[in-house]
């Protein structure tokens, strides 16, 4: 059933135009798709998508939202600081950032930053 199907992520922005200029400045993003004026839809590699609608909820979440496999994820952070992003750091049982960038036993290396809506994204070495 559903395991052959692709899948769309789904984040929430309280202001739309705010999270659409941060996603093309930021990030290099635009939307492929606008429907019903106020809900965007963002083709990324490999047929995934995501869709960023309009809600009151958005920043809401204290969990990672939405991530994106790389190969260099050094490399990527430094390209997305170059655009403004800025990275969080973290200090927990498990979980250490070194200048933003967590190297996960097993796992590779994910770094983590919110987007203008405050939802939590990331970027990582491992397959998402």
């Amino acid at each position: 059933m559903l395991k052959d199907s692709q899948v769309m992520a789904v984040l929430p922005a309280k202001d739309i135009d705010r999270a659409r200029e941060f996603y093309r400045d930021k990030l290099g993003l635009e939307p492929s798709q606008t429907i019903e004026g106020d809900n965007l839809i963002y083709q990324c590699g490999n047929g995934t998508a995501f869709l960023l609608y309009q809600t009151d909820n958005a920043g809401t979440a204290k969990n990672t939202q939405m991530g994106w496999g790389v190969t260099d994820v050094e490399k990527e952070v430094e390209e997305l600081r170059g655009r403004g992003v800025v990275f969080e750091d973290y200090d927990m049982p498990g979980l250490k950032t070194e200048n933003g960038i967590a190297t996960m036993e097993g796992m590779g290396q994910g770094a983590w930053f919110l987007d203008s809506e405050g939802n939590i994204l990331n970027i990582s070495s491992m397959p998402v």
